[in-house]
């Protein structure tokens, strides 16, 4: 990021620092400058709402629309996060386009097509939300970070209602199970209702953008207001037998931090598919994938090959047989979404099949050859 001293601060930087709050800086003004040549304001999207949506500029909040920016393509609309060049009057207000994005969390839908859903953009801290008011869901964990660092961001796991664990011991236990299902990913526990942990939280986010993530009933709101220093979300209380709670968030919503950075509230996600996250998958499972470098054979699918370092691993208990699974899983899931929109993937997948049956063929007329 470029300095923003006012020995080296751009004009255009400067007739707009009251954004910064926002995350505005250099670079971002460097790519705005052919569009404040054009008469256009810079601004950030704070709220999305059918077609409108919310930027705040040096002026204050405008109203947009955003029809000039609404392709087919599902993941180049609009959204919460995104730097965009808006007009400085009109009724309808225009905004004409986004700036090129530096990260962006994209999730698939749950459409039978499969489409892509942008969630947030331009975000720097992907805070995945976790209740420890419920059993721990250690794969869906890795699915949300599989998301958070195919996005370009910095995941980051926080384990919420720490205060509703019966003692250190237990909590100590449950935050090195995330550990290790997280490998490079800071996990921190909070309690927003006792304050525990939220100045070590608000540290590590201030100075950029964190996009809050997890189940309804994860306490993301609770975390929210915490953060933010006053109620800004609204919050439910959860089921007591499932520890579950009704939507809380409605829309995506980017605020001001008080210490410092914003931060993208997002509804609670029944569903988190993965969409083109190879190497998040990878990111998350990084164990797996430095195991996998010393098997015989380079394109090993880690099942029954011979050689086959991970299985090794697995034998030995270096390596849970819960990790292999999960991780078998997720690069299924994202093979397929992969497969249905390109079609080199598409005859890779068929080709694996066949060399897979003609294994199995071999290996039962090999069986065959022994019983007679």
């Amino acid at each position: 990021m470029s300095s923003t001293s006012s020995t080296s601060s751009t004009p255009l930087f400067t007739a707009h620092s009251a954004l910064t709050p926002h995350g505005w800086d250099e670079d971002w003004a460097d790519v705005f400058a052919p569009y404040a040549a054009e008469g256009l304001l810079p601004g950030r999207v704070i709220r999305v709402d059918r077609g409108q949506c919310d930027v705040v500029t040096a002026h204050g909040v405008l109203r947009a629309d955003t029809a000039f920016v609404t392709p087919h393509d599902p993941l180049r609309v609009v959204c919460t996060g995104d730097w965009v060049a808006v007009e400085p009057d009109g009724n309808p207000r225009y905004v004409r386009t986004y700036l090129p994005r530096r990260t962006a969390f994209v999730r698939s839908t749950s459409s039978k097509r499969s489409e892509g859903q942008i969630l947030a953009a331009n975000v720097d801290h992907a805070i995945v939300a976790v209740s420890l008011a419920a059993e721990l869901d250690l794969a869906r964990i890795e699915r949300f970070l599989a998301l958070a660092w195919e996005s370009g961001a910095q995941p980051l796991v926080v384990l919420t209602k720490a205060d509703l664990v019966p003692d250190l011991v237990t909590l100590g236990h449950l935050v090195q199970d995330v550990e290790t299902t997280a490998p490079g990913v800071p996990v921190l526990s909070v309690s927003a209702e006792q304050g525990e942990g939220l100045d070590v939280l608000a540290a590590v986010v201030a100075g950029g953008t964190a996009v809050l993530l997890g189940q309804s009933g994860a306490g993301k709101s609770t975390l929210a207001n915490a953060l933010l220093g006053e109620d800004v979300m609204d919050v439910q209380a959860i089921r007591d037998v499932d520890g579950k709670g009704r939507h809380t968030t409605t829309t995506r919503n980017l605020l001001v931090m008080p210490g410092g950075g914003v931060l993208i509230d997002t509804p609670g996600l029944r569903g988190v598919g993965l969409w083109d996250a190879s190497s998040g998958v990878g990111q998350v499972f990084a164990e797996i994938e430095e195991l996998g470098r010393d098997c015989r054979f380079h394109d090993c699918a880690h099942e029954s090959e011979p050689g086959c370092a991970v299985l090794a691993a697995i034998d030995t208990g270096e390596l849970p047989e819960r990790r292999l699974e999960s991780y078998r899983k997720l690069m299924r899931e994202n093979q397929r979404i992969v497969a249905k929109t390109d079609a080199r993937v598409r005859a890779e997948i068929r080709k694996e099949w066949k060399r897979r049956g003609a294994i199995g063929k071999a290996a039962m007329e090999a069986k065959r050859g022994r019983v007679r």
